[in-house]
């Protein structure tokens, strides 16, 4: 094994040039040598470097089973250097060519992780959130027997947990605003999409609210009485009640 080679950008090893490996040109070299100095790389922490070494060895080397091996530490290496785009497509890349390979279910939770990462908090937009139940959710279809179904259930709660956050934060905003129409549609989806999270008593909750401000007293009664037979024991359902035989004593669930 050869421990270093000398870089076309200038450098005299492979350690020289930026710490991420880009703009960095590599003589040819044997398949072996190559993919070894880009595992080396990786695990002693230059994961940018290491990406790049392991996109090296698929373009010198394509046709060799050292690629397929490549294409994948590639993905990983740029997942661990936190350069989740180029580990989605890395990732998704192998999976193109080599849909049928024993790693397919790694490649899969990889991209997955890569969007999980990613997630940011509620108060902001959460289309990567939705990216990652999406790909969770086929890890967990595709592939329901690994150890990485396992994590991608654990997974899949945290994530519909906070995509039914957001849509609370919305329904309230909009109900603080007088849309109580708006509301509404936001509070049943949580109802009917993220029934298992956390949020679901409050939304049965705004949900009687929205409908007493609506002028459906029965549809009101009917939230309440749902919140009451699944989370009897709630706060929610303790202020539902109250507010229902306060704004709505006379009314029955239609």
């Amino acid at each position: 094994m050869v421990a270093g080679s000398t870089l076309l950008s200038g450098c005299a090893a492979f350690g020289g040039g930026g710490d991420d490996g880009t703009d960095t040109a590599y003589v040819a070299r044997d398949v072996e040598s190559l993919y070894s100095e880009a595992k080396r790389r990786l695990e002693g922490g230059n994961t940018k470097l290491a990406a790049a070494l392991f996109d090296e060895v698929e373009r010198q080397h394509p046709y060799s089973p050292w690629a397929r091996r490549a294409q994948l530490m590639s993905a990983f290496s740029y997942y661990s250097a936190r350069d989740y785009n180029k580990a989605v497509a890395s990732a998704q890349r192998f999976l193109s060519i080599h849909p049928g390979n024993k790693d397919a279910p790694y490649a899969y939770y990889l991209i997955a992780l890569s969007y999980y990462e990613q997630i940011s908090d509620v108060q902001r937009d959460q289309k990567i959130t939705e990216q990652a139940r999406v790909a969770l959710t086929e890890v967990n279809r595709r592939f329901p027997q690994s150890e990485y179904a396992a994590d991608a259930r654990l997974k899949l709660d945290l994530v519909n947990d906070h995509l039914a956050g957001k849509e609370m934060e919305i329904g309230r905003y909009y109900q603080r605003s007088g849309r109580w129409l708006a509301a509404q549609i936001r509070f049943q989806n949580v109802v009917d999409n993220f029934q298992t999270t956390s949020h679901a008593p409050e939304a049965l909750y705004r949900l009687t609210e929205s409908s007493l401000a609506l002028g459906i007293p029965q549809e009101a009664v009917k939230y309440a009485a749902v919140l009451g037979a699944n989370y009897p024991g709630s706060e929610w359902y303790d202020k539902a009640y109250d507010l229902v035989q306060d704004e709505a004593p006379g009314a029955t669930a239609g």
